[in-house]
């Protein structure tokens, strides 16, 4: 039977869901590193962070809600081909390429490592038997997608925000002794860099995709009235911005005021994990501990559940179960090469992918201003992709004096921004194409 309404309750359990699905390994590991090396211009940079770490994945949310539709029905506007290798692309990218294994990885490396000698620490067999558990566990929820809002949004979410407040509250009533000052790109662009940096939360590209995670939820729970969905689901999405955006607060903040307690450190899984120690001894680092496992935990799941439904869709001859089973595979096998070699190899592909899948977003929003014009969408992400996938090779060390010099002078360029003026160019190109075509 059908139901039409859900209780505040429910709404609020699918808000929860959708919350601890986006809240995984990037999230807690890069604001307290944002928030150390940013120094006196974290407000800025925290800011700049926001914007890319929460309002993009909220907008993300609401147009796929909205448009009824999936990230490959929105990207085929411009093709069908170009719709398939897309959104294979993204779903690759925050699936079993770098996503998942970095969900393994992260919570090996701040809830389990700190806890190993420093022999039994540099051996590799502890992080492999901790990634084939890791990924059984997520297999398990993820082969039964419908009860995801019982078993995240009403158990594990809740408790994970109980955590997080703990350390964050603690933080804020006995604050370590304060920052620093800011250093590499945040001496001068400290917004930029903040913007740029959101882009390694991945939450933007999973956005697009968890709109299915949520739908067949829903559908366990018999609801599949079109206007309940895109409701339940936009509500879901405020909850969890707003969850989102308290917890990079408050992870930024113990960041900023840990530097002259703790040093400086290269990486946020060591800041807040010195951090946890600081605030709570030694049952800080068991809070931290139950933070990482349920944050990453969660999101291998909705990423795992997201990833197998699409490549079954794609590929229907190989069953859903079977699909869950090779990704998790595949991913306890990358997730064993480690956490920083992962962060590197992702960032190229991110810097390349992110600004084509928020113009395709603005797009799709606006869609009814150009009456849907295929060519509006193919000019503004022409446009878009001549800078976007230069930054993604720039960040793989490849690099084109001449044409950087170029890029350089296009508005917004060094704030990392420099592709939204050409998309906008790009999309009045194809307008006027549109109107042409029209009138011939």
């Amino acid at each position: 039977m059908e139901i039409q309404k859900l209780s505040l309750g429910e709404k609020i359990s699918v808000g929860f869901m959708l919350f601890a699905l986006f809240l995984g390994a990037g999230n807690i590991i890069f604001p307290p590193l944002l928030g150390q090396q940013s120094g006196e211009h974290f407000v800025l940079a925290i800011i700049g962070f926001l914007i890319t770490g929460v309002g993009l994945p909220l907008l993300g949310v609401i147009t796929v809600a909205k448009s009824g539709g999936e990230l490959q029905d929105m990207a085929s506007k411009v093709s069908p081909l170009f719709g398939i290798i897309f959104t294979a692309i993204v779903y690759l990218a925050i699936g079993p390429f770098f996503a998942m294994p970095r969900t393994g990885t992260v919570s090996y490396e701040l809830g389990v490592k700190p806890y190993l000698s420093e022999h039994t620490a540099s051996m590799s067999w502890p992080l492999i038997i901790f990634t084939i558990l890791f990924f059984l566990i997520t297999v398990f929820f993820a082969l039964n997608p419908s009860k995801l809002i019982d078993r995240v949004g009403k158990i594990l979410t809740p408790a994970l925000l109980i955590v997080i407040a703990a350390l964050a509250v603690k933080a804020v009533v006995t604050p370590m002794d304060g920052a620093g000052k800011a250093i590499g790109k945040y001496v001068s662009n400290p917004f930029g860099e903040g913007f740029v940096q959101g882009y390694l939360t991945m939450d933007f590209l999973a956005a697009l995709i968890f709109g299915i995670v949520i739908i067949e939820a829903l559908k366990g729970k018999n609801i599949t009235h079109k206007p309940t969905v895109v409701k339940t689901t936009v509500f879901a999405a405020f909850i969890a911005a707003a969850g989102l955006a308290l917890v990079y607060i408050a992870l930024g903040y113990i960041g900023s005021s840990s530097y002259q307690s703790i040093g400086q450190f290269k990486e946020g899984a060591d800041i807040i994990t010195k951090s946890a120690y600081i605030l709570y001894g030694q049952f800080g680092n068991i809070l931290l501990t139950a933070v990482i496992l349920l944050a990453c935990l969660t999101t291998s799941i909705g990423l795992m559940t997201a990833s197998s439904e699409f490549f079954y869709k794609l590929f229907p001859s190989i069953s859903y179960k079977a699909w869950v089973w090779i990704f998790a595979i595949f991913s306890t096998v990358v997730s064993n090469i480690g956490l920083s070699q992962l962060i590197a190899v992702s960032t190229p592909v991110l810097l390349a992918i992110y600004p084509l899948a928020i113009v395709l977003m603005i797009l799709t929003l606006v869609s009814k201003w150009f009456n849907d014009a295929r060519s509006v969408y193919i000019t503004a992400l022409i446009f878009t992709a001549l800078i976007s996938i230069y930054d993604g090779l720039k960040g793989a060390n490849i690099k084109w004096p001449g044409y950087e010099a170029f890029l350089k002078e296009i508005p917004l360029y060094t704030t990392g921004i420099g592709w939204l003026i050409p998309a906008l160019i790009g999309a009045v190109i194809g307008w006027i194409i549109s109107l042409f075509l029209k009138r011939k």
